[in-house]
């Protein structure tokens, strides 16, 4: 059974590789291999523990926000495994009204690497989703993009009774990714041939998520 790596001495890779949904493996169980032939580490869940900036998505949920967000942090921590506590925040993309925040508790996956079980709080408990890692890393930030490193991830979403399957892309800079990070994080994701579905729905609905600075702050 594959367990999530969740030690310090896991180094982010630097190149930019991504794994298949669990969705379309035949044994999810095992590591497995990415689009440039290596075997998937999971990232740690302190790298994960931060605020994310959705950059862009195939979600329609989020044609109408702007500055969409999520933060990581641990819930519960003496507890193992250690859950996410997991806040969504966005904005109306009219920049009217204030802050949307939703709320939510995911705990790991115990065979699949990388992979959580989301569920709301409060009202929202009714609702759960599944969702993976595909890839995650660190590169140094050239030229105009600035100085030192930006952070990226990709996650996929399993569809629900109210959504398809998604698509996301995060960064841990406000701003959002380089440009030439971006475009290679969509060209790795075009070249997951063993997810056909995950290929069509970024051809087709891959968008950038709109960003407008500073965020607004509170509920």
């Amino acid at each position: 059974m594959a367990e999530p790596t969740q030690t310090d001495d896991v180094k982010p890779p630097t190149s930019i590789s991504l794994r298949p949904p669990s969705k379309y493996v035949a044994d999810p169980s095992q590591p497995p291999t990415t689009t440039t032939g290596e075997v998937f580490i999971s990232p740690p869940l302190e790298w994960l523990w931060r605020t994310w900036a959705v950059t862009h998505s195939t979600l329609s949920m989020w044609r109408s926000a702007r500055n969409v967000r999520i933060t990581y942090k641990p819930y519960k921590p003496d507890v193992k495994p250690v859950a996410n506590d997991n806040l969504v925040e966005y904005e109306k993309k009219s920049g009217k009204g204030g802050v949307k925040r939703v709320e939510g508790i995911e705990r790991p996956d115990a065979k699949i690497p990388a992979a959580w079980m989301w569920r709301g709080k409060g009202l929202l408990v009714i609702a759960s989703s599944h969702w993976e890692v595909l890839g995650w890393g660190e590169r140094p930030l050239v030229g105009n993009a600035g100085e030192g490193v930006e952070r990226w991830a990709v996650t996929w979403f399993a569809p629900t009774l109210f959504t398809q399957e998604g698509v996301d892309i995060y960064s841990d800079r406000k701003e959002g990714l380089s440009k030439e990070t971006a475009d290679e994080i969509i060209t790795a994701l075009k070249s997951l041939k063993d997810a056909p579905k995950v290929v069509e729905l970024v051809e087709k609905l891959m968008q950038d998520v709109d960003i407008s600075l500073p965020w607004k702050e509170g509920a």
